[in-house]
């Protein structure tokens, strides 16, 4: 690895030797340009695709080809999403082939709108026809994002009506909580949350406090009577719960105009990033994981703002329990239109969509980088990139993130990226 100092220019010459361009954003369309991925991933355990906004069509797209690509070329056993991790369950059945083709939105309503669909569709076929064993999906995120606690907490009250009918009280007071600031996205629970009386955010917080510290005390107790799997399976999504009371207290801090520390957005990642492990461990110890999901949930560095670290991502969280057995892909786009959204509580999910046009480049940033580079629709590996002499700055020091450009150290927070020339909102959104 290099350790000559380069400027931009420097750096967009080596990016120019050492990009590979790709023929097609077509998810059907041949696979052999993505070929040379597979020498960058190797035996990676994780490989995370990203995508520096949601909502964008050609995003969308790409992901869909590198899923596919992963999983009938790499031989990839599960694809998982930012995505409820109780919630997915129901998921993986459907794209293990029950139910019918055209329930998806039955099971999983948020799915579609947030771009999943296609990616489960192509799953279910997949499994079809496949001769190996079904891929997997798996959710790992809180439950609808921070939205609701109740598709975490309903499964948990079934469990304890057969090994602890005595704990029902204390899961029903839980549930009658969270009904009252359940919505489908932390945009809409968060301001529901905050009109809540503190005696009863504290009553919701201090159920599923205790609910835990139950379901610790008498593990034992609880696996013999159900199993050690629905045990699992029972804490992982009680655990889900917490730590979406946890977030949606700090996502009312923020829609209030509340300033957010690295611990207040940190809870929602480092649940994430243990889903992720709790999968590899119980759904496919012998497998690999796909995960999707935004750059700056996937990113291995701290995110920062304004030069003040705001969380510690997912990708933070994988990159040290895996180390190189973790690969971070994020997808950036040059040119065009990004989604921008804007807080509204009476919107479905608790915010509008607009197409903003995006900035030229900034000088200094990976996507000026890729325009100097000039390779069109590219995949380019980073682990190799030349990095500074002690002292020096290190270039591309910044990234596009939704539509403006934010200090991102960016050889050390993804191993890959793939640019995009022209990116555009979908004209499909269900919002």
């Amino acid at each position: 690895m290099s350790a000559q100092p380069l400027g931009h220019a420097g750096f967009a010459h080596w990016l120019r030797a050492h990009t590979t361009p790709l023929t097609s954003l077509d998810p059907d369309a041949p696979l052999d340009d993505l070929e040379p991925l597979r020498d960058l991933i190797g035996d990676a355990r994780v490989v995370a695709v990203g995508e520096n906004a949601h909502f964008i069509r050609e995003f969308a797209l790409a992901r869909e080809r590198l899923v596919r690509f992963l999983v009938t070329r790499c031989g990839f056993t599960a694809v998982a999403f930012e995505y409820g991790f109780s919630e997915g369950f129901a998921l993986d059945a459907w794209v293990q082939g029950h139910g019918g083709d055209t329930e998806l939105a039955q099971h999983a309503p948020a799915a579609v709108p947030f771009g999943m669909g296609a990616v489960l569709s192509r799953l279910r076929h997949h499994n079809r026809t496949a001769q190996q064993p079904p891929v997997r999906f798996a959710g790992v995120d809180i439950p609808a994002a921070g939205g609701s606690l109740l598709p975490a907490l309903a499964p948990v009250a079934d469990y304890l009506r057969e090994v602890d009918p005595e704990a029902l009280p204390l899961i029903e007071k839980a549930v009658k909580q969270a009904e009252r600031c359940a919505g489908e996205s932390g945009a809409v629970s968060g301001p529901a949350w905050a009109r809540l009386a503190t005696a009863e955010q504290d009553a919701l917080t201090a159920a599923l406090s205790c609910l835990l510290i139950r379901f610790r005390a008498v593990a034992p107790l609880y696996a013999d009577r159900s199993g050690r799997p629905a045990y699992d399976l029972a804490l992982r999504r009680l655990e889900a719960a917490c730590h979406g009371d946890y977030s949606v207290r700090h996502l009312a801090k923020l829609t209030a105009g509340g300033e957010l520390t690295p611990a207040d957005t940190s809870g929602r990642e480092i649940y994430m990033a243990d889903s992720v492990s709790w999968h590899l461990e119980h759904t496919a110890p012998q497998g690999r994981i796909v995960l999707v999901a935004h750059n700056a949930h996937i990113q291995k560095t701290p995110f920062s703002v304004g030069g003040r670290v705001i969380g510690l991502p997912m990708g933070h969280h994988l990159q040290r329990a895996f180390g190189e057995d973790y690969f971070a892909l994020g997808l950036t786009g040059l040119d065009g239109h990004s989604a921008d959204m804007h807080l509204d509580e009476s919107a479905r999910f608790g915010f509008t969509v607009e197409e903003k046009p995006l900035p030229s480049p900034e000088p200094g940033s990976i996507e000026a980088a890729f325009a100097e580079a000039g390779p069109g629709l590219s995949l380019a590996g980073l682990r190799t990139a030349p990095r500074p002499a002690p002292g020096q700055p290190a270039l591309p020091d910044r990234m596009l993130h939704q539509g403006c450009y934010l200090p991102t150290p960016v050889l050390d927070a993804f191993d890959a990226l793939l640019a995009v020339p022209t990116i555009s909102v979908g004209d499909d959104l269900d919002l």
